[in-house]
This record gives structure tokens, sequence and C-alpha cells, in this order.
């Protein structure tokens, strides 16, 4: 299920051209996100095609190349399995980048 808002788009572009989100846009799509798993159940259903990846440590381009060769979001399912953040430099990046994908792509 696919749902696109401006505000997701907008948010996109700052975060692929190197910018974080301010604070308040954080907190919008940290609200949003925790609406979305207070409604899910631990357990997840993955339907295929997926993609399994694993820990990323914050490294923001690793991210995008995943996506690029993995195939966009919009057509795949992904399963991260940890370690979203911690090392990398680009940590709220590759943070804010996996929330937003989560509220694009539900």
């Amino acid at each position: 299920l696919t749902l696109s808002f401006p505000m997701h788009e907008k948010w996109i572009e700052v975060l692929e051209g190197g910018g974080i989100l301010s604070e308040e846009e954080f907190y919008q799509l940290c609200d949003e996100v925790e609406e979305q798993l207070l409604e899910e159940g631990n357990i997840q259903n993955v339907n295929a095609p997926v993609v399994i990846c694993g820990d990323i440590h914050g490294q923001f381009h690793d991210l995008l190349e995943l996506f690029k060769k993995g195939g966009s979001p919009k057509s795949y399912n992904y399963i991260f399995l940890g370690d979203y953040v911690d090392r990398g430099y680009t940590s709220i990046e590759t943070w804010e980048y996996l929330l937003v994908m989560k509220a694009l792509y539900k």
C-alpha cells in the first residue's frame, strides 16, 4: 500500500540532498510512524518480492545504494535486520530516511 504526501516527498529531497529534517518535521514524522507501529502487530507477514538487508550502521549512502540495487520500496518489500545507526557519520539521515520510507510504504 503506497500513500504519497507532498511533505514526504520534500523530506526525501532534503535527505537525498545532504540535509536533515528540522526538529519540528522530525517530531511530525515520528508521530506519524508511531501511530503506524502501534497499529501493527509484533509479527508481520511480508509478501514477495522482499529484499533482506543486514546491518547498515548509519551508512546513508549505502542505504541509498541498497534501494538502487534492490529495487524501489515502491515495488519491493524490505526487511532490515537491525543496527540501523551507531557507527556512521550519517546516522541521523539514515534513521530519518527509514522513517520516511515507513510512513510512505506502510
